[in-house]
C-alpha cells in the first residue's frame, strides 16, 4: 500500500506519546510539579501531535468530527473515543501532580488502561483488513503495543524496562515480517479468485486494465525490491533496537539519552515504511501485482 507520511507520522509519535502516559499513569517514574509537567508536556506533544497528523490523510478533514458517531462497527472511531477519553483522564491525573503535588492512583491506572486501549484500536484499523493478508494477524496489535511501551519506558527513563521492551519488540517486529512475507501465498487469493473468473479456465494477466494509475493503484499497489526491503528491515531493527540498548548500557546522561530516543524514533518511522509499503491489498492481483 502506499506509505502515507501522516499515517507513518501517526501510528509512530502517537504511539510514543500514549505509551510515555501508560508508565506516568502507573507513577513511573515518580515525578510531581513542574518535572511532572514536562513529561506530561513531551508525552502530549507526541500523542496528540500524531493524532492531528492523521487529519492531513483525510479527504475531507472538515468531518472528521463524524469519525465519532460511528462507534458501534468502526474501529476508527473507537480509536477516536478512546483518545479523547484518555488524554481527558490523563490530563485531569497529571494535573493532581502539577498543581496539588497528589497522585490519584486510581485515576493514572485508568487513564493508563484508556492509553493502552487507544494504540490497540489503532492497531486494530489494521488488523481487521482481511484484504491485507500482512496485517491480518493477531502479531500486529501485539507489535503496535510493544513498540508504544518500548518508546514510552524509554522516554520515562526505565532503563532496564526499555532494554527489556525494546528488544521484545525487535523479536515481535521479525516475527511480524517473516509472518507476513508469506501472508498473501497462505491466503489462498490469488488472480483467478481476484478476477472471479475461475470457472472458465486458467486465468492470466494478459494486460493491465488500465492504461494509467487510478485511485486504487495509488493508494493499494506498491512495491518495495526485496533487496530493500531487507536492507530497511536491518537499518529498523539496528536503528529502534539495537543501537538504543547500546546507548542504555553506557553510563547513561542526557546527551546518550536523547541519542538513544532519536534512533529509537527513526527506527520506528523505518519499521512503519514497511508496515505500509509491504502491505499487498489482494486488489493488486487484479493489477497483475504480487
Amino acid at each position: 500500500m502506499h506509505p502515507a507520511p501522516s499515517v507513518i507520522a501517526f501510528t509512530t509519535f502517537s504511539g510514543l506519546g500514549f505509551g510515555l502516559l501508560v508508565f506516568l499513569g502507573l507513577g513511573v517514574p515518580p515525578v510531581t510539579s513542574w518535572v511532572a509537567f514536562v513529561f506530561f508536556a513531551i508525552a502530549y506533544v507526541f500523542a496528540v501531535g500524531g493524532l492531528l497528523a492523521s487529519t492531513f490523510h483525510l479527504g475531507r478533514p472538515d468531518r472528521a468530527l463524524k469519525a465519532f458517531t460511528q462507534w458501534r462497527t468502526s474501529w476508527l472511531s473507537r480509536e477516536a473515543w478512546c483518545a479523547v477519553a484518555s488524554l481527558v483522564t490523563m490530563a485531569l491525573y497529571g494535573a493532581g501532580l502539577v498543581f496539588f503535588d497528589q497522585r490519584l492512583a486510581p485515576l493514572g491506572w485508568l487513564g493508563a488502561l484508556l492509553c493502552l486501549a487507544t494504540v490497540f484500536t489503532t492497531s486494530m484499523i489494521y488488523t481487521q483488513l482481511a484484504t491485507v493478508p500482512r496485517w491480518h494477524t493477531h502479531l500486529t496489535p501485539v507489535s503496535f503495543l510493544a513498540w508504544s511501551l518500548a518508546g514510552g519506558a524509554l522516554l520515562a527513563g526505565q532503563i532496564t524496562a526499555a532494554i527489556l521492551l525494546l528488544l521484545a519488540a525487535g523479536a515481535i517486529q521479525i516475527a511480524l515480517w517473516l509472518r507476513g512475507d508469506r501472508a498473501l501465498a497462505r491466503s489462498g487469493t490469488d488472480i483467478t479468485s481476484a478476477t472471479g473468473l475461475g470457472g472458465i479456465g486458467a486465468v492470466r494477466a494478459f494486460e493491465p486494465p488500465h492504461t494509467g494509475s487510478n485511485y486504487l493503484t495509488r493508494e493499494f499497489v506498491f512495491t518495495v525490491g526485496r533487496r530493500h526491503a531487507k536492507n530497511l528491515r536491518i537499518a529498523a531493527i539496528t536503528l529502534a533496537v539495537l543501537l538504543p540498548v547500546f546507548l542504555l548500557v553506557l553510563p547513561v546522561g542526557h546527551v546518550i539519552a536523547a541519542l538513544a530516543v532519536l534512533s529509537h524514533v527513526a527506527g520506528v518511522l523505518t519499521a512503519r515504511w514497511l508496515f505500509f509499503a509491504q502491505a499487498e491489498h489482494v486488489v493488486g492481483l487484479y493489477y497483475g501485482h504480487r
